[in-house]
């Protein structure tokens, strides 16, 4: 990669990076300059990048979700599957609180078509199937458990307790999850 190539990839991700923390602090109403100061870009950067506000907003967003997803391989490798799982059902509740701060902003993505819930649901169905599947081949998991399952159960713990001051009963909410993709005790195999 050229040095120009090089830097102008370096911009976007602390494009990305600075949109991402700034609309999780501030929401939609936060300045685009704002957010290339905060970068260390000049707004002209911004806009050769990300050419409209929604334009940024998408990019945050499935930057985020790749993250997300991502997390499932690394948790992997430096934990046993069980608590990468439950590792990862916390990494899942900062990308909804992200979300949640970009609402507004996401929802003319997602009246644009540019983002499907179904998408997304797929890929994060994707990464969960490989915690599922280690935690199978650990048999620390229930290996009749579906990915879109854990994910739809996320999500309904999210719209029911989604509000910050909500999270100890998320957190508790994921462990009874966590306890229900467990096999019983007399089911698991011991070795």
């Amino acid at each position: 990669m050229t040095t120009g190539r090089a830097d102008a990839q370096r911009n976007r991700q602390r494009l990305v990076e600075s949109a991402r923390r700034l609309l999780t602090e501030q929401g939609s109403r936060v300045a685009l300059e704002a957010v290339a100061r905060d970068a260390g870009v000049g707004i002209g950067t911004l806009y050769r990048h990300f050419p409209t506000r929604d334009a940024l907003v998408e990019a945050v967003y499935r930057a985020e979700l790749n993250r997300l997803c991502d997390t499932a391989t690394e948790l992997l490798r430096t934990m046993p599957a069980r608590n990468a799982l439950r590792a990862w059902m916390d990494h899942f509740a900062d990308y909804v609180a992200t979300k949640r701060e970009m609402a507004e902003a996401l929802r003319a993505i997602i009246a644009s078509g540019a983002v499907t819930s179904a998408q997304a649901r797929t890929q994060l169905a994707a990464a969960a199937q490989s915690l599922l599947d280690a935690g199978a081949a650990e048999h620390t998991l229930r290996t009749d458990v579906r990915a879109d399952d854990v994910i739809a159960s996320l999500v309904g713990i999210f719209l029911a307790c989604g509000q910050p001051d909500q999270r100890d009963q998320a957190t508790r909410m994921m462990d009874l999850l966590l306890a229900g993709v467990t096999p019983a005790a007399d089911e698991s195999r011991t070795d």
